[in-house]
């Protein structure tokens, strides 16, 4: 990514948590990601980590229409996913979903707290203040319905570098930056 389209981008998603009064913490660890795919509009993904502790993560994201966070799972990390304002769709799968796979039609996940069944990889939308519960090995992928959508997590540990499995092999956690103008956030994989 260029330094440019991080630095509208950081703009964009703090204007947006600001309209919807969300404050910052002081010193919020910013990671806006293309996932390596040099494609931010369409695979991008601007997160905040609000609290990294050895047994629990917060997470705020930030996503414009379009913008698709790959298909992804983890083998430690239970997640809440929250849709904060907007509307967030996500799509699920019991198993890795791959070619000639044999997976259930349906199966359960809790949404709201309470067992919610759900298509295979047929979106599920979450209206604002709804939240979903992933348990390790659910595989998903999550976009905004909604022009823009403030995401949240709350999860167990997270590791981003050794916890997070991509469906597409080309998938990187984190973007290659080309430096064409100083930057005005510096990103949590700097």
């Amino acid at each position: 990514m260029k330094r440019s389209e991080i630095n509208r981008v950081y703009q964009a998603a703090r204007d947006c948590f600001s309209r919807h009064h969300w404050a910052l913490p002081p010193q919020p660890r910013w990671d806006i990601t293309d996932f390596g795919l040099g494609d931010f509009p369409h695979f991008g993904l601007t997160l905040i980590n609000l609290a990294t502790e050895p047994e629990y993560c917060e997470k705020l994201m930030y996503a414009r229409r379009g913008q698709t966070t790959p298909c992804h799972t983890h083998a430690q990390k239970k997640e809440d996913i929250i849709c904060r304002s907007g509307e967030l769709a996500l799509k699920l799968w019991p198993r890795k979903p791959m070619a000639g796979a044999e997976l259930p039609a349906e199966f359960t996940v809790p949404v709201n707290g309470q067992p919610a069944t759900v298509r295979t990889g047929e979106a599920i939308v979450l209206p604002a203040g709804s939240r979903i519960t992933l348990v390790p090995g659910i595989w998903h992928e999550f976009y905004p319905v909604s022009e823009e959508c403030i995401i949240g997590e709350v999860s167990t540990a997270n590791d981003d570098t050794n916890d997070n499995f991509f469906l597409n092999p080309e998938v990187g956690r984190y973007p290659g930056i080309e430096e064409d103008e100083p930057a005005a956030v510096r990103l949590l994989s700097e």
